[in-house]
Parts: structure tokens; sequence; C-alpha cells
């Protein structure tokens, strides 16, 4: 049995993910704004530190893996953005950072960070955007958003997402997260049945445009499966899992980019792929 940290652990998808952990036995240290073991908010910068104090101090200094569930939807307003931008990018990659050498003493941790679809099927995501966060600069990010408006929320989303996937996958395969035996994921669901939801399709505007987005299979998504799939990520069955994002969206993604991915390495990136080939220490 596994010891467990799992951000968003008091709702939605992250509550999902604690009970099926629970109830294969495992022990879960869950980090949210109240109920749970460590009580922290992943939108200030001692919210973060202290989150990654108390998960470290109550698992022992050792995590056999990680869920980073917590996040803030694309809900209207300007004083939103910035509160996006801190929990969904920061409250992922400074709890890796801080959580990652008790990752790395288990040999064959697992850590599954909870992306989004918005990342493919939200379009006009300005590239500064995803720069900015990339950089670590949220007020920046902020600041490449406000041209859209009442509109802006989305795109900072969705901004959000991207980069910390693309945070994902630049470190999965290095040798401080791979060559440590941590294996990086990113599971990116589309429209779950969770409280934000509800709460979107309570507000007429919000519901009109969820539920005219395309979902080739029907419906919305189920919590429980979700957890489901984070339970395999993190199992032995996963130990050949590393830098991938999973789509679990009723094919929406499928839907809007059907032949986008996956595609041939194009002649003009030749260059840089022949030297990543290269630089491979097993080529070397």
């Amino acid at each position: 049995m596994g010891v467990y940290a799992v951000t968003g652990s008091a709702s939605g998808m992250g509550r999902a993910v604690v009970e099926k952990l629970t109830a294969a036995g495992h022990t879960v240290i869950g980090v949210d704004l109240q109920g749970a073991e460590v009580v922290a908010d992943l939108s200030t910068a001692d919210g973060r530190r202290h989150a990654v104090r108390e998960v470290l101090s109550q698992a022992g200094g050792a995590l056999d893996g990680a869920v980073l569930a917590a996040g803030v939807g694309p809900t209207p307003g300007a004083e939103r953005l910035p509160l996006i931008g801190a929990v969904n990018y920061l409250g992922v990659v400074e709890l890796l950072d801080g959580w990652r050498a008790a990752l790395a003493t288990s040999g064959k941790a697992k850590v599954v960070v909870f992306g989004s679809n918005s990342t493919t099927t939200t379009p006009a995501v300005p590239t500064r955007t995803i720069k900015a966060f990339l950089s670590g600069d949220v007020d920046k990010a902020v600041r490449s958003v406000r041209l859209f408006g009442k509109g802006a929320a989305p795109i900072m989303y969705a901004g959000s997402k991207l980069a910390v996937t693309r945070w994902v996958r630049r470190h999965a395969t290095t040798p401080e997260w791979a060559g440590a035996g941590i294996r990086l994921n990113v599971l990116a669901p589309g429209a779950i049945m969770t409280p934000l939801l509800e709460k979107q399709l309570a507000t007429p505007l919000e519901a009109k445009t969820v539920r005219r987005f395309p979902v080739p299979v029907g419906g919305f998504g189920d919590a429980g499966q979700l957890g489901d799939w984070v339970v395999f990520m993190l199992s032995d069955s996963a130990d050949f899992l590393c830098g991938s994002v999973v789509f679990v969206d009723g094919g929406s993604d499928a839907y809007f980019r059907p032949d986008v991915w996956p595609r041939p390495v194009p002649i003009s990136r030749l260059v840089p792929y022949a030297w990543r080939f290269l630089r491979y220490p097993g080529n070397r």
C-alpha cells in the first residue's frame, strides 16, 4: 500500500480519486481549502509552501505518488484571472518541485497532473500567455489575456492548462524525473459532472455554451470513472507511461482535430529532432 498526496481532495474529481485510493487501502494526504489533511490556499505563495511542508511532514519525507487535481475553472470576472493562473499552474509546478525528492525515494513513484481538453478545443490562446506561465510569471499571463475582455477567463484557463501540460512533457523525460523513477503524466478530462460543472449549468449563459459543446458520445463524464483512470495511472501497469497526455473527454478532442495528431516530423524540424536524438545519453 502506498502514500499519496492529492490536491483538490475535498470535492469533484479530487474527492473521487481519494475515495478510490482509500478504498484500495492506500494512505491519502489530501490538500484543499477545507476538509482535508492539509488545509492550504494554493493561490498564494505561503499556501503553496505550507502545502509542500505539511505533506512532507505527514508523509515522513517519502511519497509513492501524487495527484494534482486542484483547479479553478473559467468562471468570468477579471478578479478570477490571477486565481486561475496561480492555482492551475503554480499550484502544480511548485508543489511538484517541493515533493520531487520525496517521490524519488520510492524508485517507482507516479504523478498524475490534471490537465484539460481545453488545451486542444479552445482556439486563439496566445503563445505569449503560455510562455509567461512557463517563466512563472502569472501577472504577465494575466496581462496577456485582458484584450479578450469578458472572454478572458476561458483563454486564461486554457493557457494555464496548456502551460502545465507542457511543463509535464518537458520534465517527464529528464534525469531528475524519469531518471529518478518518477513517472509524470497528464490526465485531460472533458466535461465531467462535478460541483464546478453543476455551477456552470446553473448559470443560463454558461449552461447554453456547455450544452452546445460537441461531445460525440453524448452527456457528461463521471468523476468516479476519472478516479479509476487515476488509479490505473498510479499503478504498476503504468510503469511505461511517461510524459503522456490521456484525453478522457467523450471524443471532443478527436472531433475537433482528427488529423492534427499524430503527425510525422516535418522536414523543418529534422535538425532539432536529430540534435535531440544524438544528445540522448544512450547515444553518446
